[in-house]
């Protein structure tokens, strides 16, 4: 249990250490990306206002068909693709990247590549 408690502690403090250079706005929100074994998430935050501005996620129903079963990096640049495609249509072109607890490294990269393909500015 302690050795639990001590990791999600290094989680946290990995997560707020990115968190704490990369602050959204309305002009330039912030990009997240949480990952799980099976899943990606995806959303573009507005901090001042505390709200979702744009989200994808594999477990979307309207994406399900679109994107493959488990969440590896062909299906991490489809989402990308998808959250660029969103955020384009919502008026958003320029945001910031937080990585979170991850590494700019497999999924999260690829991710990230594929939505500056797509149109956005990090």
């Amino acid at each position: 249990m302690k050795r639990e408690k001590s990791l999600n502690v290094q989680r946290w403090r990995r997560a707020n250490r990115v968190r704490k250079r990369t602050r959204g706005n309305l002009l330039r929100p912030r990009m997240t990306v949480f990952r799980s074994n099976a899943n990606l998430y995806c959303q573009i935050i507005d901090d001042q206002a505390g709200c979702t501005l744009v989200s994808a996620s594999t477990r979307d129903k309207d994406l399900r068909g679109q994107l493959g079963k488990s969440a590896n990096k062909e299906t991490a640049q489809q989402l990308g693709k998808i959250v660029a495609e969103r955020a384009l249509a919502a008026g958003i072109t320029q945001v910031c990247f937080d990585r979170g607890r991850y590494k700019y490294h497999g999924r999260v990269a690829e991710l990230a590549a594929a939505a500056r393909e797509a149109g956005l500015s990090f």
